[in-house]
């Protein structure tokens, strides 16, 4: 999880590139993707797979009997709220960023089901998103109340091994009407919104079990206004709301528009007058939110905001050397990808009056190894990748004691953590990042950083890219 403070980055001397692969960690057995020969295979089909399967390493609960990440167990089985997904290279379930990347997960599979079924992949694409919206429904536990996280970060975050044999206690945190959280609430209903969707033709029972609860929950984000992290003060130190609430607000309004076509969420999304910001995140989605009443209503001056976020984001927004749009240095590729899958989206539907889709793809391709460092930020992806990403479970070894000499290592994790996007270079510098487990700017994971990049490629295996 990201600090409060989101400080500057320290420049940094500039390494001398990794071309050549690091020593690999003895071979985890890589799970078998799901191949026919009329799957595409072309290097986005490829890393959306692999995205895939690292939302299974993040499973909480009690785990499925096709399970593919096989060295992760049932865990924190005694939870309030069972399941869910844990945040990070840690054990917390915090709601708010889990709705979001939910959301943007949902996203790609409502409008690039495409690419999902072109790659074989769309029944795993499903899968990932219901782990997360059984979740929410389960901890959904009266109409105006909802378990926004479980676990504590500070007692978390001073333990290191695996899930499977946490004994610390694991509080939960909710919102109520005395105590709201507008933009859990919200994103919560934008995330099942967008599932009701993705859900609506092949099981329309969940569909509308999903729709019926993003409508109390957006009822309850609208109807008790409040900031969550004023709520949830645990929430406050790793995810603070620092937007407000009204992007939620927004953003739910909008997803619950494409979902029932009810006119007043339309209308409430234009009521909240948002503006164009610098990126689209966990903690802002105001522009996505105008993206999406750019397609919707067809405006011109929506489409005019949607273009002035793009033209923003890939024309004047500092980038490296090799062409990395840098928005922050906390997870900056996840920022890049996100930015990248609103603009792809935004030209697919035709409201933008310029191309962005060279520099959106050029940012997947940038991840994927097309840099001067020959280098993939998606672990499994290539031949020279993360070794050693801050994440706790993948450091352990599949038996035995697991502490903080295995956090200290300066061994390759014992366990390909498949699929997962790392932070990155932590400033404009295509060099500022090194494969080390306990930098976790440059070499955290989370569910948050590979959301916008899964929609990202779905995207392109969609329009045909190669």
């Amino acid at each position: 999880p990201e600090p409060t403070d989101k400080p500057e980055p320290e420049p940094t001397d500039k390494p001398e590139p990794t071309k050549k692969p690091t020593p690999k960690p003895e071979p985890t057995e890589k799970p078998e993707p799901t191949e026919s020969p009329d799957c595409d295979n072309s290097k986005y089909s490829q890393a959306l797979k692999l995205s895939l399967l690292f939302y299974e390493a993040q499973r909480s609960g009690k785990l499925p009997d096709d399970q593919r990440v096989t060295w992760r167990k049932d865990s924190a089985l005694d939870d309030l709220i069972p399941g869910g997904y844990y945040d990070a290279g840690d054990y917390v379930k915090f709601g708010f960023p889990m709705a979001a990347m939910t959301t943007m997960a949902s996203w790609g599979a409502v409008d690039f089901k495409e690419g999902f079924v072109r790659a074989c992949e769309w029944e795993n694409a499903k899968k990932m998103i219901k782990w997360a919206t059984d979740y929410f429904i389960a901890a959904h536990t009266a109409e105006n109340e909802f378990v926004g996280q479980i676990g504590d970060g500070d007692i978390d975050h001073a333990w290191w091994g695996r899930p499977e044999d946490m004994t610390m206690e694991r509080p939960a945190a909710k919102i109520t009407t005395s105590k709201p959280g507008s933009e859990l609430a919200a994103e919560t209903a934008a995330a099942l919104a967008a599932a009701s969707l993705v859900f609506k033709d092949d099981d329309p029972d969940y569909s509308a079990k999903c729709l019926k609860h993003a409508k109390e929950l957006y009822q309850f984000a609208d109807e008790h206004r409040g900031t969550y992290s004023d709520s949830i003060p645990d929430a406050g130190q790793f995810y603070k709301s620092w937007s407000g609430f009204n992007d939620e607000l927004g953003w739910g309004a909008m997803w619950l528009y494409r979902a029932t076509d009810d006119q007043s969420y339309l209308n409430k999304a234009k009521q909240l007058g948002l503006n164009v910001a610098g990126e689209i995140s966990w903690d802002n989605k105001a522009s996505a939110a105008l993206i999406l009443l750019a397609v919707e209503t067809g405006d011109i001056a929506y489409a005019s905001k949607a273009e002035q976020f793009c033209n923003k984001i890939f024309n004047e927004t500092p980038k490296t050397n090799d062409g990395l749009v840098f928005i922050q240095q906390w997870g900056s590729l996840r920022h890049a990808s996100n930015v990248a899958y609103a603009c792809l989206y935004a030209e697919s539907k035709g409201v933008l009056s310029n191309s962005y889709k060279a520099s959106a793809k050029r940012q997947i391709d940038y991840i994927l190894g097309d840099n001067s460092r020959e280098f993939s930020y998606l672990i499994g992806y290539g031949d020279s990748y993360p070794l050693r990403p801050h994440h706790s479970s993948s450091s352990c070894p599949s038996s035995g004691s697991c502490g903080w000499d295995d956090f200290n290592s300066g061994d390759p994790n014992p366990h390909v953590l498949y699929g997962a996007l790392v932070g990155g270079p932590k400033s404009a510098n295509d060099y500022d990042y090194e494969d080390k487990r306990n930098d976790y700017i440059c070499n955290e994971v989370t569910t948050d950083y590979n959301a916008g990049f899964q929609s990202a490629v779905a995207a392109l295996v969609a329009m045909g890219e190669e």
